[in-house]
């Protein structure tokens, strides 16, 4: 007897196909054991005994059998009129919640870890319209396969706004949509990999994703120290790499911005190495004290990579970004994103289009600048009450400062520990690549936290750092009276 197929009780099927004698047993025996692993939940409605019968391709008889024994045992339950469904007695073994793995901020009193933008102003009215007005238009035809690089729609507007506002050489046809920055760094790794790179430089104190993405492309990271204009060139060139990552419209965690003599040299090392720049353009639309600092890849991008994203403007998990490579590594990058993913959500590049076309976009960036300056402001208030003399930069751009604190408020080790023990959640310098100096220098995030708690959260890191500096006095005064 040949078994009609049916989604809803393909569990079922292998009892149903078993010699004749023994099916009555093993169906019995397949839905009780559906019912204690959870398969079938408390509350599931049966089909009836002549659908069931059907789906399977067996008697009526042997399905109605089932029911009544399973009912007896109490897996199931009956009433006239109202179907067969699983019982609530029986303890089935339920499958565990997901856990959730997604890096999340500290739980902290104040939270000062750089890296993250205010996540609440996220456009979220704005967004949910140009969702609706995409669904509207979109043709059925885009909601297929989309083409590796991006949709054109996307690329088009991202081209203009680029080179609007970024200065950078935007052809569409060399623009690449990727899953943010992380995916672009990764894209180049294997493209570099492939052609036979092994190392690739990367900034000294710097992110400490860059050497995690390329790793996982098999590449190396070199170390490579930065001065007061940038990544020092004597290390660069004496180490011998081809390829390096850097932040140059601001520096990360310096906060600094290249110098022209600098973004210079670093052109006239590139083009004499044949190698390859990348920059990555984490939060350089954000500018409060400054003339604006078009991108490097603007001045040579045969032999700049260029990487942004909608993380910092809009929210990291959109996972939106894009790649501007040079011609002669672009339809590599692409045929590895083709067999990486196939291509970015087709819906989610045309909301984004939609976006940036009607200007809701630049409206965004315009919100943020705002909010993030006058949260620069607060924190330097802030600094500057609490601590005074400390020594705070890179702020003239950027969602983070550098804060250097009068040698008084050291050692760093029993600074951190007080703050962490007053629920004050920090990144040290020494977090980022550059080792412990004899004070304190911290890289203080700003933009996802409110003026009021900022300075909320100064002061009590004041008090917490006071009570080590006790703690500290009284120590060296127990010494001092042990050696008298």
């Amino acid at each position: 007897m040949v078994a009609k197929e049916s989604g809803a009780w393909e569990l079922l099927l292998p009892a149903a196909e078993g010699p004749a004698r023994t099916r009555g047993r093993r169906l019995q025996s397949a839905l009780r054991d559906a019912v204690r692993s959870g398969r079938l939940a408390p509350g599931t409605r049966l089909p009836s005994s002549r659908a069931l019968a059907a789906d399977l391709g067996v008697s009526r008889g042997l399905v109605t059998e089932a029911y009544e024994q399973l009912t007896a045992e109490g897996y199931l339950r009956t009433g006239r009129g109202a179907g067969t469904w699983v019982g609530g007695a029986v303890r089935a073994a339920r499958p565990t919640a997901a856990r959730d793995l997604a890096p999340r901020a500290a739980r902290a009193r104040v939270d000062f870890v750089p890296g993250t933008p205010d996540l609440s102003l996220f456009p979220r009215s704005a967004w949910a319209a140009a969702h609706r007005g995409v669904l509207a238009e979109l043709p059925h035809h885009a909601l297929g396969y989309p083409d590796p690089r991006g949709l054109p729609r996307l690329r088009t507007a991202l081209a203009e706004l680029l080179v609007r506002r970024r200065g950078v050489v935007a052809d569409p046809e060399r623009i690449v949509v990727c899953s943010g920055v992380a995916q672009a760094m990764t894209l180049l790794g294997f493209v570099l990999h492939a052609r036979g790179l092994r190392t690739v430089g990367v900034e000294d104190p710097g992110s400490p994703e860059h050497a995690s993405l390329f790793a996982s492309a098999g590449l190396d990271s070199v170390p490579l120290p930065l001065d007061d204009e940038g990544l020092a060139l004597g290390p660069l060139r004496a180490r011998g790499v081809r390829a390096v990552v850097t932040t140059p419209a601001h520096q990360f965690p310096y906060g600094i911005g290249y110098s022209a003599r600098r973004r210079a040299e670093l052109l006239d090392w590139a083009r004499s190495v044949d190698g390859l720049v990348i920059e990555d353009d984490y939060d350089g639309d954000f500018r409060y004290d400054r003339a604006p600092v078009g991108a490097l890849q603007g001045l040579d991008p045969e032999h700049v990579a260029y990487a942004g994203s909608v993380s910092k403007s809009l929210a990291p998990g959109l996972r939106l970004g894009w790649l501007i490579a040079p011609e002669r590594l672009t339809e590599e990058v692409v045929a590895r994103k083709r067999t990486m993913d196939l291509g970015n959500p087709a819906l989610d590049q045309a909301l984004l289009a939609r976006f940036v076309e009607r200007g809701d976009y630049d409206r965004q960036l315009r919100r943020c600048q705002r909010a993030y300056r006058e949260r620069r402001d607060a924190l330097r208030s802030a600094l500057e009450r609490h601590f005074p003399g400390a020594e705070v930069s890179g702020i003239a751009a950027g969602l983070h400062a550098i804060v250097r604190l009068p040698r008084r408020w050291g050692p760093q080790g029993a600074f951190l520990a007080r703050a962490a023990a007053a629920g004050i959640a920090l990144r040290p310098l020494s977090h980022y690549g550059e080792a412990d100096g004899p004070g304190v220098c911290l890289v203080i995030g700003y933009a996802h936290l409110p003026p009021a708690r900022i300075t909320e959260g100064v002061r009590l890191l004041a008090a917490a750092a006071q009570e080590a500096a006790a703690a500290q006095e009284l120590d060296h005064a127990r010494v001092q009276s042990t050696k008298r």
